[in-house]
């Protein structure tokens, strides 16, 4: 049998990306054999569809760094046909076929078990995006940041991280500070929980190396002078952490918010993130995430429609997140 698959080849110096029919020979190695329900469209998947940043390093190649759906065969004794099972980053989209596919086959060292609670569209709905928020939460709780410390600041409030990150901030207790350069999308964010707006270009600009103290943390997927800029505002022995370059992988700063405020800069990587981690992590969300507040952030696409998708993200004009249904 075949199925469909977006397919990214470099026949010269440029990705090309078509909907192909592939069968299971074209599979890669794995002891499991899944057939996808959905995928997503993150930020590194734009960039990998874009040729940008070198994410995909070999071709012919599947993209997709999320996928989730039902064990179809498995020869390993953790995952029995039938289970519904979820798997983000590792070599998906960079080395190994990714998620824009109807079947796929990958380790069982890679992959979640959905949490009960959720469909396989929510665990997609979540994706990397919303993984990687609980990652960065839970970097502020492991530097004694809780609600009683004050405000927490989420820029690229609009995006995956962003949304979700408000949503389970807001629900913890947090009073959440949103960043956004779309100020006409306040009361989808207000909707998720955002106490108060701010707009992105107040941080978007170089700025002063240390400044007044306004947050005890932040969840950063911006990067360059928004991060530092997020730091140098950060209150005495505040956490920022940080998952993304939207703006740019550059930060110009000095140690000041450091070694006189005592600020932590928490590095927030979701690709290799351990598994006993990634089950923690993903635990939490299965409990802690609400359900109503995520379906408020989706978008349904197809396969054809990926690249469109992708494309809009560098234009700023993608809210929440964008589930791909690879069966439609």
């Amino acid at each position: 049998m075949t199925f469909k698959a977006l397919l990214a080849t470099r026949p010269d110096k440029e990705i090309s990306v078509n909907l192909v029919e592939l069968n299971d020979e074209d599979l890669m190695p794995g002891d499991v054999t899944i057939d996808v329900d959905y995928s997503t469209v993150n930020y590194k998947d734009a960039l990998a569809l874009s040729g940008k940043a070198g994410v995909i390093q070999t071709f012919p190649l599947v993209p997709g760094i999320d996928l989730a759906g039902t064990v179809r065969q498995s020869s390993n004794s953790g995952f029995a046909v039938g289970e519904r099972v979820l798997v983000n980053g590792w070599g998906l989209s960079q080395t190994h076929h990714g998620g824009y596919a109807q079947r796929a086959r990958v380790g069982a060292e890679w992959l979640i078990k959905i949490p009960e609670r959720f469909s396989t569209r929510d665990a997609m709905a979540i994706g990397t995006a919303g993984y990687t928020a609980m990652l960065c939460i839970m970097a502020l709780e492991h530097g004694g940041i809780n609600p009683s410390r004050g405000d927490i600041l989420v820029t690229g409030a609009n995006g995956g991280v962003g949304s979700i990150a408000i949503a389970i901030l807001s629900d913890l207790g947090y009073r959440v500070i949103a960043s956004t350069g779309r100020p006409n999308e306040a009361d989808y964010l207000r909707g998720l929980g955002a106490a108060e707006i701010i707009d992105r270009a107040a941080l978007s600009e170089p700025g002063a190396p240390i400044a007044c103290e306004r947050w005890a943390g932040a969840v950063d997927s911006v990067g360059s002078h928004t991060l530092a800029n997020v730091i140098a505002q950060t209150q005495y022995r505040g956490v920022v952490s940080a998952c993304g370059l939207a703006q740019g992988t550059d930060l110009a700063q000095t140690v000041l918010p450091y070694i006189l405020r005592n600020v932590t800069l928490a590095g927030i990587d979701s690709v290799n993130t351990p598994q006993s981690v990634r089950e923690i992590a993903w635990s939490r969300l299965g409990h802690e995430l609400d359900l109503a507040k995520l379906q408020r952030t989706i978008t349904t696409i197809g396969l054809a429609d990926v690249q469109q998708v992708a494309a809009g993200m560098f234009a700023g004009k993608v809210q929440g997140r964008t589930v791909v249904d690879v069966n439609s």
